[in-house]
């Protein structure tokens, strides 16, 4: 049995905006099915521990998806999300993999947690796979593997510029994601706004958008 990390962000709020921010749902709930129905073992941490901000906007009627609806009525898994581990308390070495769910909260906190960049390096450097999906590939941002940014050279995706300016947030998030992987030398590729896509390269998993994450939850499973 696989035993899988979810990480979530502990941020709710979009810089100085005033606005409610946190994880996007669909990226935690259909993950969580992928795995979960696929027999793995799953322990979800956040910076602060417990329940973690999702974004409401997220949560909104026209964002609602079959893996969302399915976790509303499950007693369990939100008991599982209300209950999240403190990342400080979590170690690399008692799991086969980490998970990444996006929202714009992990620029905020996970893209700079001293913990969450040294837990990411410690998976890949034990030979785990590594995944994210829509704005969390920025959580790599700081986390280096031999010396080199991890994804310098990779095929990888995330949200994309133009996913951003339709949400009219370019101005208000810490970096771009399309641009801050490109500057780090990866190899970023998308597809049209808003439609499914993940890259596997080596060990590392990426998905572009909420659309993505059974995609690459999926992707995940092919490597374990």
């Amino acid at each position: 049995m696989s035993k899988i990390l979810i990480v979530l962000t502990s941020h709710d709020q979009f810089g100085n905006t005033g606005r409610k921010t946190g994880f996007w749902l669909e990226e935690f709930a259909a993950p969580y099915y992928v795995f979960k129905d696929a027999g793995a073992e799953i322990t979800v941490a956040s910076p602060k521990g417990g329940q973690p901000p999702i974004d409401p906007k997220s949560d909104e009627p026209e964002n609602q998806t079959p893996a969302m609806t399915r976790f509303k009525s499950d007693k369990d898994a939100q008991a599982v999300l209300a209950n999240t581990v403190k990342l400080a308390t979590v170690n690399a070495a008692d799991f086969d993999t980490v998970f990444y769910p996006g929202g714009h909260g992990p620029m905020w906190d996970l893209a700079e947690d001293r913990k969450s960049i040294s837990l990411i390096e410690d998976f890949y450097n034990s030979g785990k796979p590594v995944a994210a999906v829509c704005h969390a590939p920025g959580v790599l941002h700081h986390v280096q593997y031999q010396g080199q940014p991890l994804v310098k050279g990779k095929r990888v995706t995330g949200f994309a510029n133009s996913e951003e300016e339709a949400v009219h947030l370019t101005s208000v998030v810490p970096f771009l994601v399309e641009d801050e992987l490109k500057r780090l030398g990866g190899r970023y590729e998308k597809v049209a706004d808003w439609q499914s896509f993940a890259i596997t390269d080596g060990r590392l998993v990426t998905g572009q958008n909420p659309a993505s994450s059974t995609a690459a939850a999926q992707a995940l499973l092919k490597l374990l």
